[in-house]
């Protein structure tokens, strides 16, 4: 529903003023969008095809598709499965897949058949699984060679009796008679249209929140299209791209941030199965890839690796990060080592589908240490424990409204009316924001240590951390004492091959921190503990049995 016509000249937020953007009424909110936007994924895939026919769409092992020859067997998908599984409009289709063109030709089908696609994180228990599909109500449930025992151990606890079908990707779908074969949905097959609008739910994606039962995000098209939209507003991408995808397609950052993204501006996909540092790296030459979007881990990993040396990087133009702090010595390296590249801070979630800040392409060194300004139709406001509004620099709650946020989550009312507010979505992020619109994330609510009244931000001192050149990685979380209630403890892996003294890091800390600040206790590990997602599990890290040091 239109609510107000013509540009707006915002310049707090990122990618530039003067852009062709309006407000209208989308899930009972009204929000900013922009109007020359596609109606739906599958019609976003169709303009491309029709600009960028014969270009390279999908690359992967060899097989090298164009937007021409994947929207063709995207259309064979989408009409087997409507005529041979009677998928229908609103239809839940499960996807326990790794990263491959299975699983992107799956999703674009579903976008055109109008089903929901359900993508799910492979490194998930069977217990966790079984939730998903159940409270999703999968109809149909893709699965690949690899994680066909975690199928299997589900269907003899007879736990998803509620999928109708169970198709097998790879190579013993030939030798498996309880299973169908992914080839079959690549047949030639007839279409009867459907009608899909830009709210129709796109996905259901599971939250990988570290307490209480997972939360289905629903994804609507609209808000992928508009994620897709502003990351080519403010990265400046075009046609020309080309993105190396390591990170996993069941993440917003995977399907959204890269893939969804090439689609809309008729870039490429090359696609690895899963990170391996010597192969990125390769990849990454001999592809003449030009976007790279990776949590700064990798990085670092691949940066440090023995093979980096080997190859030039000046087709590499734009690098994304996000999840973690990015220590200045990284962005230095970053800065020499891909030359020609834009670094840019990213912020998002689930619930945002991807971007919800982005830092833009020219900013002032001091603001470093921020995640950017908000995105073309983002609008944000921090807020205080009475959620009214706090002044520029004050900390309180990050609150997020786009079209680009979800419309809720799946058969989840108490979810629902938690996490909203007045048309905005509750971050749980404590955050602030400076006179120029720059927001700048401090923690999570729940991680604020206090020490005697105290209050301690973990990032602040896990940025710091981060700084030192032996430090790969670092979480910091409070642990209950006598005397302060709570104090700083830190674990941190070192980088391989060198060796840290906890003192040396304590020392290091205190040249620049608060002695408060300072952590009391060290761990020293060879990983941190992590959730099939990818978080760091800081419950884990506090119920460590503390150390002496």
């Amino acid at each position: 529903m239109l609510m107000e016509d013509g540009p707006h000249d915002n310049p707090k937020v990122a990618g530039g003023t003067n852009m062709n953007i309006t407000k209208e009424i989308h899930f009972n909110r009204e929000v900013k969008v922009f109007q020359n936007r596609p109606q739906n994924l599958f019609s976003m895939l169709e303009k491309s095809v029709e600009k960028f026919a014969d270009k390279e769409a999908l690359v992967m092992n060899g097989v090298r598709l164009t937007y021409k020859e994947m929207k063709a067997k995207v259309d064979r998908i989408a009409g087997n499965l409507q005529k041979s599984m009677c998928v229908k409009k609103g239809d839940r289709v499960a996807l326990l897949l790794g990263n491959s063109i299975e699983f992107c030709l799956l999703v674009f089908a579903c976008a055109k058949l109008g089903a929901i696609a359900v993508p799910l994180n492979t490194r998930l228990k069977e217990k966790e699984l079984t939730f998903m599909l159940k409270q999703s109500g999968s109809r149909i449930l893709f699965v690949d060679d690899e994680f066909l025992h975690k199928v299997e151990t589900m269907r003899d606890e007879d736990s998803i009796s509620s999928i109708e079908y169970f198709f097998l990707v790879g190579n013993q779908a030939s030798k498996r008679k309880d299973y169908l074969p992914y080839e079959i949905v690549e047949q030639t097959s007839s279409f009867e249209e459907v009608v899909v609008s830009e709210e129709d739910p796109l996905f259901i994606m599971y939250t990988s929140g570290t307490t209480g039962l997972p939360k289905g995000a629903m994804g609507s098209h609209l808000g992928a299209i508009h994620s897709a939209m502003n990351y080519e507003m403010v990265l400046h991408t075009n046609h020309e791209a080309k993105t190396l995808l390591a990170v996993p397609l069941f993440h917003v950052t995977g399907l959204i941030g890269q893939f969804f993204h090439m689609v809309r501006i008729g870039g490429t996909s090359v696609i690895m199965r899963r990170f391996n540092t010597e192969e990125f790296i390769r990849l990454t030459a001999e592809e003449h890839v030009t976007f790279l979007f990776n949590v700064p881990t990798i990085y670092i990993m691949m940066m440090s690796h023995y093979h980096f040396s080997l190859y030039s990087y000046a087709n590499v133009n734009c690098i994304a990060y996000g999840g973690a702090p990015m220590s200045s010595e990284t962005i230095y390296m970053l800065k020499k080592y891909f030359p020609n590249a834009h670094l840019h801070n990213a912020y998002g979630a689930t619930e945002t589908s991807s971007p919800a800040t982005i830092m833009p392409k020219w900013y002032d060194d001091a603001k470093m240490d921020s995640v950017g300004l908000p995105v073309p139709v983002g609008e944000m406001k921090v807020v205080d424990e009475e959620d009214k509004p706090c002044m520029p620099g004050e900390v309180g709650e990050l609150l997020i409204k786009g079209p680009m946020v979800v419309e809720g989550y799946w058969n989840n009312e108490n979810a629902n009316q938690t996490s909203f507010l007045n048309g905005y979505w509750r971050s749980g992020d404590l955050a602030r924001m400076d006179q120029d619109g720059f927001v700048y994330i401090v923690d999570r609510k729940k991680d604020l240590i206090n020490r005697g009244g105290e209050k301690i931000f973990s990032i602040e001192v896990e940025n710091v951390l981060y700084n030192h050149p032996k430090v790969l990685e670092a979480a910091v979380v409070g642990i209950p004492d006598a005397l302060f209630g709570e104090v700083v403890k830190a674990v941190i892996v070192p980088k391989e091959g060198e060796i840290l003294d906890k003192d040396e890091i304590r020392d290091f800390a205190a040249e620049r921190l608060a002695n408060y600040k300072v952590p009391k206790l060290i761990e020293l590990v060879s990983e941190l503990p992590r959730n099939p997602g990818g978080k760091i599990l800081k419950n884990e890290l506090r119920n460590l049995q503390p150390k002496e040091n």
